[in-house]
């Protein structure tokens, strides 16, 4: 299992812009039928590395990114 966590950087005047762009074509890519719970993070299986790490090379220089893999994950309630 890989978690990403992200982050959308950009100028203040382009942000909204972006991060429009960028949400409507995650949800158009392979890893919408992923859950995702919050804006910044993405729990994907490990087959499916390839097609995130081409996502979020698209977006090169806008979003930092970040990748971990975990054996299991609890939510705390």
């Amino acid at each position: 299992m890989l978690i990403y966590f992200y982050d959308l950087h950009s100028e203040v005047k382009n942000y909204n812009r972006l991060k429009r762009r960028f949400y409507y074509d995650l949800k158009k890519s392979k890893l919408s039928t992923y859950p995702w719970k919050t804006k910044s993070v993405i729990v994907v299986q490990e087959s499916a590395e390839k097609d995130a790490d081409e996502f979020f090379r698209k977006y090169s220089g806008i979003v930092e990114v970040y990748k971990a893999r975990a054996r299991s994950i609890e939510e705390v309630v």
